[in-house]
């Protein structure tokens, strides 16, 4: 109870900052203001991609999965996403350049599970066979796996950019393991 106090007194103050400099919402009319770019990153709490790569508000959407890895529920929600910026009239990468960015990291908790096949797959939703493809192990060969998956998916647009990128939990420093290409050229 005492830390969602705090959470809740944190949420008062930030509003009190909005309302008091005009805020978030003036700046942000729409769904998808100035969002230049989709990041996909891992729940791990000290991989938040806004503190790791300085996102500002409204200039990325970010999902978060456990891994940090595109999963079918992470592809849904690409497509989800395109959907509501269509049905608002503002599609992602209408303001010219767009990037998709696979996050991943060192030292991850899903390294952890890779005694266990039968979890891995069922996350993944993959057969057995396939669960070597995803890397676990291994983030930069998982973001380059991961990277390679969104490349294959033909509903996105293919004048985006894709890149890789594995943050070192230990450096605070991201290396670039996929440099930004299109999806198709």
């Amino acid at each position: 109870m005492k830390f969602l106090d705090s959470l809740l007194e944190r949420n008062q103050e930030f509003a009190a900052v909005q309302s008091a400099t005009g805020g978030l919402m003036p700046s942000l009319p729409r769904a998808m203001p100035n969002v230049k770019a989709i990041v996909i990153g891992c729940a791990d709490m000290r991989v938040d991609p806004s503190d790791v790569l300085g996102i500002q508000a409204g200039e990325a959407v970010v999902i978060r999965n456990i891994g940090g890895r595109v999963t079918r529920g992470v592809l849904v929600e690409l497509g989800m996403l395109g959907r509501v910026g269509q049905v608002a009239g503002e599609a992602p990468g209408d303001g010219g350049e767009f990037h998709i960015v696979v996050l991943q990291h060192t030292d991850c908790g899903i390294t952890r599970l890779a005694g266990d096949p039968a979890m891995l797959t069922h996350y993944f939703q993959i057969p057995e066979a396939e669960l070597k493809g995803k890397a676990v192990l291994d983030p930069r060969a998982a973001v380059a796996a991961d990277v390679a998956a969104l490349k294959a998916v033909p509903a996105l647009p293919g004048a985006w950019l894709i890149s890789g990128l594995v943050y070192d939990v230990a450096t605070g420093l991201v290396e670039v393991v996929v440099p930004p290409a299109s999806i198709r050229n």
